[in-house]
């Protein structure tokens, strides 16, 4: 059929043929169906992304005549919830008001009141594994993060990577018919990842969420936090002068978030993952918050924790026979401190009390909003309050300045009391003490690390949704665990766990769905085993009873580590279904059962990845553990670079040299390069046509080494070599160098491996000055040129 279109019945039925010396189409009597599209496999059907929608329309000759079908997107199942995810930071079971503890949570209250409260819920006991176990709802050993990311090392159940074949529960939303975001803390990045280099995949918004706004690491200061929107690092948008909190920025942005949302599509649901830094250290909040705590904890962590037990009782947060533990040998008692030392640490109680209860507050702005715009009626709010137990990182004395206390330097009684009126201010990071931590810990054993016991892994849980839950008010007893939130918020909303995502098997999720409980208080727990482990700390539960072993270094301790010894750790047993508490260790009276618990946690670490056990602390913050080949002995950076500080140059605490190429024009000043801000940091700037190395570290004064000569007019290099005393913790000589010639020299009190929250750059010195020479200067930019800033370790 020379010049004519003709027809031709391929294997999913008719379809046109144009001949092209005409193109001219062949008239047909009746339109041609759509062609047939595979069928979809058993594995697309569960599988992530889901594929393009099928055409329905049918194709004529001409749009006259024939029929269309626009692609729509992705629809949630009907009545699918808002689901609202609140994690809070390193709250005990003690602390909140809800619960029994002294800090009135009257957000909390009415969450409570209109849903339920869990009694009986559990975390890992630390940060990074307890938000991969939530949002993955599998164990936090199965998904690379068995501790912290920090600590990543290369066995599996330990890398700090969440592996692709555990997609998380934002990816699950998205991809059904959510839209998704995250705000406040992530942590669940590896630490290597978080670089203008990437990659990206591990960020939130590379495990499936659509906005991220917050920070990226464990912590960080609250009024000059270190920001990142979605991928892009960005400074808070004022200052605490003006009355900046990141607490109340982050919950803006939430607000807003959910409002463009619902303002642009209101049929579509959301997934909104508000994760504070509070209670976290530093613990930092305006004076007026702290004020309204004035005097309430004079009494100390001894009676407070006793008060807090009988009210636990009184409201029925925990069952009428339960036993207040003893305070451990290791932590002091409160009449045994000085006076001076008492009234501190009241204050630093204080501090921390309102920080909650202003985190508390913010939420409240959160619940308005929903109300407002209809919204909170069909939105399924869990409430976890801590990612673990109370912190007893902050020392016996608490401190003043948290980063130094991580870093293994107590600053002591004096300098509480020097800051005393300053306390949660900004220029300082202040942690309380280890007897106020496990003070909230009531009425459980021990605090955050120590997973053996509850004191580090029970945690409070409010779940409301007005639309669904009917027992308004009630109390839930049965045993869950964080793995449990992703399939109940997956079958709330209708929508099964993927088989595949992006063409990769998914692992299958390893929680249980809680949504159950919401129908019956007596129903039995659908969790029937559980196991604990962190840093060696181990535990399982099993069918009402728990057998526990605390293992080596207490959370407050830094030793080096020696022989793991792991076989000599005593082990004990709970029937906790009568204990609720874990008062009263039985188990020499049954060896059987002690037997039986031990050989069932061996079978659940073979099965997650919990082995090999690893007790070691500071070795493994060693970035070396994380990179492979061989390690760097030179770093070179441009002007305006920015990352976070271990993945600056690795110089600390070695002796090495740094050497920057700069046009000075004429008289240079500036800011050329240096790590971290008020809280710690080291740094290198010109300042009136004089070349400053600066160092701040919160166990010493402010040091300043100046040049004896000027900086030149025009192209030149400014640099100095910094030649240790010794390793971490000492002192160091600083030669400052211009154009290749001796400038200055002097001496800095201590050097460090780490020096605080902020970021390494070049160019500028953002969020907070490390030298006070440039307070108040917005970043003190280098006024002319930087060319390249160069370190080089001196072997």
């Amino acid at each position: 059929m020379t010049g004519r279109g003709m027809l031709d019945r391929g294997a999913h039925g008719f379809h046109i043929v144009v001949a092209a010396s005409t193109g001219l189409l062949l008239s047909l009597a009746a339109c041609a169906p759509a062609p047939e599209r595979p069928a979809a496999s058993a594995a697309s059907e569960t599988g992530l992304p889901k594929p393009d929608p099928a055409f329905t329309g049918t194709i004529g000759e001409t749009y006259q005549d024939s029929k269309p079908s626009y692609p729509q997107p992705i629809r949630a199942p009907e009545g699918a919830p808002n689901v609202l995810l609140i994690l809070l930071d390193d709250v005990g079971f003690g602390m909140a008001g809800t619960f029994g503890g002294p800090v009135p949570t009257p957000t909390l209250d009415r969450l409570a009141k209109s849903g339920l409260r869990y009694n009986t819920f559990h975390t890992t006991a630390l940060c990074s594994p307890t938000r991969a176990a939530l949002l993955a709802g599998r164990n936090h050993h199965s998904v690379g993060n068995g501790v912290i990311t920090e600590m990543g090392t290369g066995f599996p159940g330990y890398t700090g990577i969440i592996p692709r074949s555990a997609a998380l529960l934002p990816e699950m939303l998205r991809g059904n018919g959510y839209t998704t975001a995250a705000f406040g803390k992530w942590h669940n990045t590896p630490e290597t990842e978080i670089s203008p280099a990437g990659p990206f995949d591990r960020w939130p918004t590379g495990l499936g969420f659509d906005y991220f706004y917050g920070f990226n690491q464990g912590e960080t200061d609250q009024y000059f936090p270190v920001l990142y929107r979605n991928t892009t690092p960005v400074d808070p948008p004022d200052t605490p002068e003006h009355g900046y909190h990141f607490g109340t920025d982050m919950t803006n942005e939430t607000i807003n978030w959910i409002n463009n949302v619902h303002a642009a599509d209101p049929a579509k649901p959301w997934f909104v993952y508000y994760s504070t830094g509070a209670v976290h250290a530093p613990h930092q909040v305006a004076p007026a918050w702290r004020e309204r705590f004035a005097g309430q904890f004079d009494q100390g962590w001894d009676s407070v924790r006793a008060q807090t037990f009988e009210r636990q009782k009184k409201m029925g947060i925990i069952p009428a026979g339960t036993r207040l533990t003893p305070r451990p040998a290791e932590i002091p008692a409160w009449d045994a401190q000085p006076a001076n030392a008492r009234r501190v640490y009241a204050r630093l109680m204080e501090n921390y009390a309102g920080y909650l209860a202003f985190t508390d507050d913010q939420i409240a702005r959160i619940m308005a909003d929903l109300e407002r715009t209809g919204q909170l009626d069909n939105t399924l709010i869990i409430f976890i309050v801590g990612d673990n137990g109370a912190s007893a990182e902050g020392g016996l004395e608490g401190t003043i300045n948290e980063t130094a206390s991580l870093l293994g330097f107590q600053l002591g009684l004096a300098s509480l009391i020097s800051k005393y009126d300053e306390i949660g201010a900004p220029g300082t990071e202040p942690h309380v003490p280890v007897g106020w931590a496990w003070g909230m810990d009531s009425p459980f054993q021990w605090t955050k690390q120590i997973a053996s016991h509850f004191g580090g892994t029970r945690n409070p849980m409010v779940i409301s949704w007005p639309a669904r839950i009917k027992d308004a008010g009630g109390l839930r007893s049965q045993f869950h665990h964080v793995i449990d939130v992703v399939p109940t918020v997956l079958e709330a909303a209708g929508i099964p766990a993927p088989s595949e995502v992006d063409g990769i098997p998914q692992m299958p999720i390893q929680g249980v769905s809680m949504l159950y409980t919401f129908d019956s208080a007596a129903a039995p727990s659908h969790r029937t085993v559980q196991y604990f482990e962190m840093l060696g700390n181990r535990g399982i539960y099993s069918n009402g009873w728990v057998a526990t072993a605390r293992h080596g270094r207490l959370p407050w301790e830094n030793p080096p580590s020696g022989p793991p010894n792991f076989d000599k750790d005593k082990w004990e047993l709970y029937h906790v279904d009568e204990d609720f508490s874990e008062a009263n260790d039985i188990a020499a009276q049954n060896p059987d059962k002690l037997k039986e618990l031990q050989a069932a946690f061996l079978v659940e670490a073979k099965k997650y990845d919990v082995l090999p056990l690893d007790d070691r602390f500071s070795e493994r913050l060693d970035p070396a553990n994380r990179v492979s080949g061989t390690p760097r002995t030179s770093w070179t950076y441009g002007n305006n670079a920015r990352m976070a500080e271990p993945l600056g140059p690795g110089i600390w605490p070695r002796h090495h040299t740094v050497t920057a190429t700069i046009d000075a024009g004429g008289t240079a000043n500036g800011f050329i390069v240096g790590t971290g801000g008020e809280g710690g940091g080291w740094g290198l700037y010109a300042l009136n046509g004089k070349l400053v190395y600066v160092e701040n570290f919160p166990t010493n004064p402010v040091t300043m080494v100046r040049s004896t000569i000027p900086i030149p007019a025009g192209k030149t290099t400014v640099g100095a070599e910094v030649i240790p005393d010794g390793g971490h913790g000492k002192p160091a000589t600083i030669k400052l160098i211009i154009d290749g010639k001796p400038a200055g020299e002097g001496r800095v009190p201590v050097i460090s491996f780490r020096w605080g929250l902020e970021p390494f750059q070049v160019g500028r010195d953002d969020i907070s000055p490390i030298s006070p020479d440039y307070h108040g200067k917005g970043g003190f930019p280098f006024n002319r040129g930087i060319e390249e800033v160069k370190f080089d370790l001196v072997q």
